[in-house]
């Protein structure tokens, strides 16, 4: 993280605007976001209402995240979110099959319609008719677009901080990533 003395305005302007919402601190992708003052903003804002404040359950959102986390490959958002989609009620056996990129088997219906729709999307850059089906008959139209847009967000944010180096921030409670094998 920069110091707030070697920051221009622009960036001290956009650090605070971050840390007077609900993030509290400029943590993950806001650090390397930082370069560009107006980006930050703007895709704060985004993610502030894709995660906060969209009409998804915070469960479906957790796992959601999770799965973009792990198949990135990116530390900081799967140790973030895996304790977040713990407690929000995903079940341990259903974050310890995505934690190794297996399909978890025993999630529940709206969990699996879930990780149809996010690892196809990620996957294939789109989904089949039956997945999309799946996801329309449960969180609707919103919901649908809603978890579409989060996917695409939680990607870049893990990509900024792949390329950026970021590091996951040491968790008690869960494990780091293992890499995919090659």
């Amino acid at each position: 993280m920069m110091s707030p003395q070697a920051m221009t305005a622009a960036q001290r302007a956009s650090a605070d605007e971050l840390i007077a919402g609900p993030r509290k601190a400029v943590l993950g992708p806001f650090i390397p976001l930082l370069r560009s003052p107006e980006l930050m903003a703007r895709v704060g804002k985004v993610g502030e209402y894709l995660r906060f404040d969209c009409m998804l359950e915070v469960r479906i959102r957790e796992l959601a995240m999770c799965l973009v986390a792990r198949h990135v490959s990116n530390q900081f958002e799967w140790l973030m979110h895996a304790p977040l989609a713990l407690k929000a009620g995903v079940a341990q056996p259903v974050l310890d099959a995505v934690a190794v990129g297996k399909y978890p088997h025993s999630a529940a219906a709206d969990e699996a319609a879930t990780v149809d729709l996010v690892l196809e999307l990620l996957a294939h850059h789109g989904v089949c008719d039956a997945s999309y089906a799946a996801a329309l008959e449960i969180f609707g139209e919103q919901g649908v677009v809603e978890l579409t847009t989060l996917v695409g967000y939680f990607a870049m944010v893990c990509w900024v901080m792949n390329v950026a180096r970021t590091p996951g921030q040491p968790q008690v409670s869960f494990n780091a990533l293992d890499a995919f094998p090659a």
